[in-house]
């Protein structure tokens, strides 16, 4: 990391003080959502480095690759690209952006937020792992994320190893529940309409939700808003071993909401594994008296470089120090941890998106196209196919008006 002030800022993301937060999220002048249009701006422009940071990431995943090397490149990617935009200071700062969400490389069983230490690699990449990949920027607060699956392949130029047909199948059930759910996030619909949709997907296609994973809405430096999107409805069971049933809510225009679909050729009940895990949030209602001066140290840190956001035990100064005050940081819900989960019964696939609720509909801002390799013998339900058939549409409009301004400007 620089030892500049303004470019720390930058590469640590959410980088302001507390009380500076605070300030600016109280400001009751301020608007904060998409009815300004230098928000919507804002959330268009971190969008745009996502998906850039994703595709390069992409590209990088080749036998040989380090989980790490590519957690870093991606991280450097966000930065960078966050550095270059908003650099007029105002009231004699530049403002925040950065990491909204660490860089986080999945392998094969482990369904989401892996990211490594130095000293704790995994082994490297090779031909045919199914990697997922999820990451999250922000421009002054206002966060996109997304998440991806690919396969490994043999160099650069090859398309990887053709899937086996679990794979496929549990692909495009993801990627398809994604659209479908992104597709049903709109204003006046409830979160338990696109619960069943993503149901009725999974079914279609015989495989299950992961039931941990949820949609959250998102607001200026909130990642995990109150209005949150259940992949499945829960069991009896479920409810006293887990947590309580999700309240239902209503969408409403000008908000933005992270769609994020993880499914399961197998049970769908991932578990924090033997991984350690890295990454933590600063939760922002809890206060403690710290007994161990490490552990008041670390948050000290923590308060003053990622006050609101996500962020992974390798961009601390000192990691060794920083885990010897973790436990009773954690024991006393000062930071909220982000277990790298295992999924052991099946193959897994992981989408998401980040959607704007505007006054012209739903917009899709992150989150790349499904990889051509992944197929499936099965079809889309009817109501599914209708939705895709929709999008496609859509999407064949925008790219003509796109050809017809380019060939417009040639002119």
């Amino acid at each position: 990391m620089s030892d500049n002030g303004q470019e720390e800022e930058v590469i640590t993301g959410g980088g302001v003080e507390l009380s500076d937060v605070a300030e600016k999220m109280d400001d009751e002048e301020e608007v904060t959502d998409l009815s300004d249009s230098n928000v919507t701006t804002k959330y268009q422009e971190a969008a745009k480095i996502v998906n850039l940071a994703l595709e390069g990431l992409v590209k990088q995943c080749l036998p040989g690759k380090k989980v790490i090397e590519l957690c870093e490149f991606g991280h450097t990617v966000i930065t960078q690209g966050c550095s270059k935009l908003y650099t007029k200071k105002i009231n004699g700062q530049v403002i925040d952006r950065g990491i909204a969400f660490p860089v986080c490389v999945s392998v094969n069983d482990v369904v989401c937020n892996h990211s490594p230490l130095l000293s704790e690699e995994r082994p490297v990449l090779k031909v045919g792992d199914i990697v997922k990949i999820d990451l999250g920027c922000h421009i002054d607060g206002y966060i996109a994320v997304a998440a991806h699956t690919c396969i490994v392949p043999e160099s650069e130029d090859q398309a990887p190893p053709e899937p086996d047909e679990e794979t496929g199948n549990v692909a495009v059930a993801a990627y398809n529940a994604m659209l479908v759910a992104a597709h049903a996030i709109a204003a006046g619909k409830k979160n338990t309409e696109v619960t069943e949709a993503v149901e009725r997907v999974a079914n279609n296609y015989g495989v299950t939700p992961i039931h941990s994973v949820r949609m959250h809405q998102m607001k200026r430096y909130v990642l995990d808003g109150v209005k949150e999107v259940a992949l499945r409805k829960t069991s009896p069971e479920e409810h006293q071993a887990v947590e309580e049933k999700l309240p239902e809510c209503t969408f409403e225009q000008y908000e933005v909401y992270a769609v994020d679909v993880a499914m399961s050729s197998g049970d769908g009940n991932a578990r924090p594994g033997d991984m350690r895990t890295t990454v933590f949030k600063r939760n922002v209602d809890q206060t403690y008296q710290l007994k161990v001066q490490a552990s008041r140290a670390l948050l000290a840190e923590v308060d003053k470089k990622f006050p609101t956001l996500p962020f992974t035990l390798r961009h601390l100064n000192d990691v060794r120090k920083a885990r010897l005050g973790l436990q009773e940081c954690v024991t006393r819900t000062l930071l909220q941890p982000y277990p790298s989960l295992h999924e052991h019964s099946g193959k897994v696939a992981h989408f998401k998106c980040t959607v704007l609720l505007l006054p012209s509909g739903t917009s899709r801002v992150t989150g790349l196209d499904m990889p051509e390799y992944f197929k499936t013998k099965k079809e889309p339900d009817e109501d599914t196919k209708k939705v895709l058939d929709e999008l496609e549409a859509e999407a064949q409009k925008r790219a003509a008006r796109k050809a017809a301004k380019k060939a417009k400007g040639k002119k």
